[in-house]
């Protein structure tokens, strides 16, 4: 077992696990540490616990220190540069004439690198564009095509339960979302009712998956098929419908009435 604590870097970014040693850290605590991109301004969001060998990526790096009143300075400072470096970057790519569209801009802590954001069509030459860049900031470059939800998550946005988009807030990875999802909770597949602003599948459709998902029940209680002609304790009937959370089944009884009843009470005709 391995003491660590979890740290993001971005609002709803990827938790990494770094040692604390032995500096005292709490949540909510602001730290230096050292990443592949070079030192790193970030955020405990998990204070210090056991963690399992197996769960550790190795190497595990180390915290350097406590963020200072000096650090978080330079942290606002290299917020404002970015703003900057943004209008520069869209008035260079306009010279350009590159079809693509500047998402947003981070500098690293330690400004030794700066990255941009885009999303286009299709795949862009922008040599070019690094070398103007380059030019003009005096430091490493890297220009990151990114995808229309992680536009999203960057962007922020209210989605259409008029809350703050979920991949912006708490979700720090994408999980695949499907079509098949919205089916088994009996949701409008009218595509404007389930796709979020991105224009993807809505993120939250993948939530309650589980709990309609026919694979997450016991195979004596699993649900009759709709459409399927059954016997229930009134009569015959057919299947037009199945409340998975409820665990019930409507059933179409003859003379145009219908039955609401659990479904282990309902049998399947051969």
């Amino acid at each position: 077992m391995l003491t660590v604590v979890g740290i993001r870097f971005k609002k709803a970014g990827k938790i990494y696990y770094f040692d604390p040693g032995a500096i005292e850290i709490h949540d909510d605590d602001h730290v230096i540490v050292e990443t592949a991109r070079g030192l790193e301004f970030g955020d405990v969001v998990i204070g210090p616990r056991q963690v399992a060998d197996d769960q550790i990526v190795a190497p595990l790096k180390p915290v350097l220190r406590k963020a200072t009143v000096e650090d978080e300075e330079k942290v606002k400072d290299n917020r404002k540069k970015e703003k900057e470096a943004f209008k520069i970057c869209e008035q260079k790519i306009e010279i350009h004439s590159l079809p693509m569209k500047l998402v947003d801009v981070e500098y690293t802590f330690d400004v030794n690198k700066i990255i941009f954001y885009f999303t286009a069509e299709g795949r862009i030459d922008f040599r070019e564009l690094v070398k103007d860049l380059a030019s003009v900031f005096r430091t490493r470059i890297e220009l990151r095509q990114i995808g229309v939800r992680d536009e999203a998550k960057l962007m922020n946005g209210i989605g259409c339960c008029g809350r703050s988009l979920c991949c912006a807030t708490f979700l720090g990875d994408f999980e695949p979302v499907s079509i098949r999802m919205a089916k088994e909770q009996n949701l409008s597949l009218n595509p404007a009712k389930i796709s979020g602003i991105c224009g993807r599948l809505m993120c939250c459709l993948k939530y309650e998956s589980d709990c309609y998902s026919g694979c997450s029940c016991p195979k004596k209680v699993m649900p009759p098929t709709v459409g399927k002609e059954v016997v229930t304790v009134d009569g015959e009937g057919k299947v037009i419908s199945i409340n998975r959370q409820k665990r019930t089944a409507t059933i179409s009884l003859p003379e145009g009435k219908t039955l609401i009843i659990p479904w282990d009470e309902v049998v399947e005709k051969e």
